[in-house]
């Protein structure tokens, strides 16, 4: 190693000048290069300036664009984040109507059954009693309370209380014990299909938005990783675009 190299390895201002003077000596290479720019030094100078700024222009116009690839990048990534908690949200609204759906049909069927034992208790007729005014009190204490009770545990509506105690919509406080127990039950297994159905119609639209949001927060993250495979980081820590950025397209949620 001679003494110049091992200076300029070691030293770094020699090296700095070297570096310095090269590039000032660089336009005066380029004209010495050029039989046009020798005879036109003037008109070359202004070619070989116009040329630096148009490439810094150049230059800027893709660090913009890249600065629009990465914001358009972060927004849809963003967006996908927030339209995945918004399925999860749906899944979950699903699931609990699911669970609903389930309870009403199993409270219908016992009402069912009820209903059956009820029928077949009074196919075998009432007891005769005399018809007393106790014996009427008695049997509007016994509708009072059994509709309370059924209300109570949700087999009949919290305003068939108020019915019975009116004796309105059906209700009748002269019914012998056993045939107030079928109007009961009856009004019951009817109430509680009333909920079945009701329950249907509520988990198949539940069902209907949670698939929805699912496709949204599908799409949107394809749309993401589209959008994050055309920002491409730069030595110095800036995002660059690729060359020929496609569209990307954010659906409507």
């Amino acid at each position: 190693m001679n003494m110049v190299a091992e200076m300029l390895l070691t030293e770094p201002a020699p090296m700095a000048i070297w570096a310095t003077l090269m590039l000032l000596t660089f336009p005066a290479l380029l004209l010495l290069g050029s039989p046009e720019a020798m005879r036109r030094p003037r008109h070359a100078a202004q070619e070989f300036v116009a040329a630096l700024r148009g490439n810094g222009a150049a230059v800027r116009r893709q660090a913009e664009e890249a600065a629009q690839t990465a914001r358009f990048a972060d927004e849809v990534r963003v967006a996908a984040e927030r339209a995945e908690a918004h399925a999860q949200r749906w899944q979950e609204a699903w699931e609990r109507s699911e669970g609903e759906l389930n309870d009403a049909y199993t409270a219908w069927l016992e009402a069912d059954a009820r209903l059956r034992t009820a029928t077949s208790a009074a196919a075998w007729g009432t007891p005769w009693s005399v018809r007393t005014c106790d014996e009427y009190a008695a049997r509007q204490r016994y509708l009072h309370r059994e509709v309370t009770a059924a209300a109570g545990r949700g087999e009949l509506p919290a305003a068939a209380v108020a019915d019975a105690v009116a004796e309105r919509a059906g209700w009748d406080a002269r019914l012998h014990p056993v045939e107030q127990q079928l109007v009961i039950t009856r009004a019951s297994a009817a109430w509680l299909r009333q909920r079945y159905e009701q329950a249907v119609a509520a988990e198949r639209a539940a069902w209907h938005d949670a698939d929805s949001a699912r496709r949204a927060s599908s799409s949107l993250r394809r749309e993401a990783a589209l959008a994050a495979s055309l920002v491409v980081p730069a030595p110095q820590g800036r995002a660059t675009a690729r060359p020929h950025r496609h569209t990307v397209a954010v659906p409507a949620m």
